[in-house]
């Protein structure tokens, strides 16, 4: 988990929020196998798996406003199982999903203080996944909330694939991956 490339792992997440949205549930499965083989470097058995768990509680997660959060967090934690990692994948889903969460309100609500709150989210989860102190991800943190807004504003425009704020989205989800690699190697 300590060892990616920020422009694979940022190039494939755009990919993965662009299909998301365009609800294109087979494109986000290759763009999560992608994903997930360029942040965790599993073996590639596991990476597809995990890439079909991802799926699944992005599906669970996925309607709006009759989502199924609880789904979604089990799902999240077989996750995490597979990262064999010193972390309990349950409270990592628990994260995962609570930046969720945060973004949904962020997404559909009007209110400064939504933004904060998923930046808090978002660093907690890194915070949490690498054993880290949390000012030491807040950047990345931010980085990615940022992303999640001119990704919000994608939506709002109608989606185009063609949009240039999908460029902008790609660059800022880099420079979160590199603020966190950075991070994690201090």
């Amino acid at each position: 988990m300590r060892r990616f490339d920020p422009r694979a792992v940022g190039r494939f997440e755009c990919r993965a929020w662009e299909t998301y949205y365009r609800r294109q549930w087979a494109a986000f499965l290759i763009a999560s196998v992608a994903l997930v083989r360029a942040a965790f470097g599993m073996s590639w058995p596991r990476t597809l798996w995990g890439a079909w768990l991802v799926l699944r509680a992005n599906q669970q997660w996925a309607p709006f406003p009759d989502n199924d959060p609880d789904a979604a967090r089990a799902t999240m934690a077989r996750f995490y199982r597979l990262l064999r990692q010193p972390i309990d994948p349950v409270r990592a889903a628990e994260l995962e999903v609570e930046w969720w969460r945060a973004h949904r309100e962020n997404q559909y609500e009007d209110r400064p203080d939504l933004g904060e709150a998923l930046i808090v989210a978002l660093r907690d989860l890194y915070a949490y996944s690498y054993g880290v102190e949390p000012d030491s991800v807040r950047q990345a943190a931010a980085l990615r909330a940022e992303a999640m807004d001119v990704s919000d504003r994608w939506v709002k425009a109608g989606c185009d694939p063609a949009d240039p704020q999908l460029a902008h989205e790609r660059s800022l989800l880099v420079r979160s991956y590199a603020a966190l690699l950075a991070a994690v190697h201090r």
